[in-house]
């Protein structure tokens, strides 16, 4: 079975980016950000997306993960925290930044042919929420979008498959959001899209009863 791995790291959209994969049609699974580098390995995974989180990735007891997250093969998104920390451990800088911005913000798209952004008009509105930003994108980066106040909206590594966005795809404020999402899962991860949650609940209804076996159950 696909499935995409939603690495949490404490944001308020964590549950929501984990529907918005399975309205395409994908499973996807919530784990925290301390999960063993090797349970991530072993997962099965066609892609792995890094939440959001209230963190500044420079502070010293921020949350983080192990660095062979991004040299396992398997694609990964960082969604604004997410984008910060790939940032932060591939060697680029992240700042704070000198205008924050929240809210509605017109995306300008300055990579066309990047995968995320396949049949996404060259601007669009997206959500913003955010006080640091990335400065300085790690080597074998390029800027694939920017808004007024932030020059990297959105960044990629095509060929390690790692592609970052400061801004929230997941939520309705962002009106495309669920088109870059699946941009990201099809083209970028390879899923084709045959899962559907009534199916997943018949099968695990069936696999319920054969553990139970006759006894009673409460939750």
């Amino acid at each position: 079975m696909e499935k995409i791995l939603v690495l949490d790291f404490g944001g308020q959209y964590n549950q929501l980016i984990a529907r918005r994969v399975r309205e395409c049609n994908v499973y996807s699974e919530v784990l925290a950000y301390k999960t063993e580098i090797d349970k991530i390995r072993n997962g099965g995974y066609s892609g792995i997306i890094i939440t959001g989180g209230p963190a500044s990735v420079f502070d010293e007891d921020a949350p983080r993960c192990s660095k062979e997250l991004f040299e396992l093969g398997i694609p990964v998104l960082g969604i604004c925290y997410g984008a910060h920390l790939m940032t932060y451990m591939l060697g680029g800088t992240v700042s704070k930044a000198a205008i924050g911005e929240y809210g509605n913000v017109q995306l300008s798209i300055d990579e066309a042919d990047s995968l995320l952004y396949k049949s996404i008009p060259s601007s669009t509105q997206c959500w913003m929420s955010h006080a640091n930003s990335i400065t300085d994108a790690p080597s074998g980066f390029k800027i694939t979008a920017h808004t007024s106040d932030c020059k990297i909206a959105s960044m990629e590594n095509a060929a390690e498959k790692l592609y970052a966005v400061q801004y929230h795809p997941e939520v309705v404020h962002t009106p495309l959001g669920t088109n870059i999402l699946r941009n990201f899962i099809y083209n970028v991860c390879g899923c084709k899209g045959d899962w559907v949650i009534a199916s997943f609940v018949d099968e695990k209804i069936e696999e319920l009863k054969q553990k139970v076996m006759g006894k009673k159950v409460l939750c």
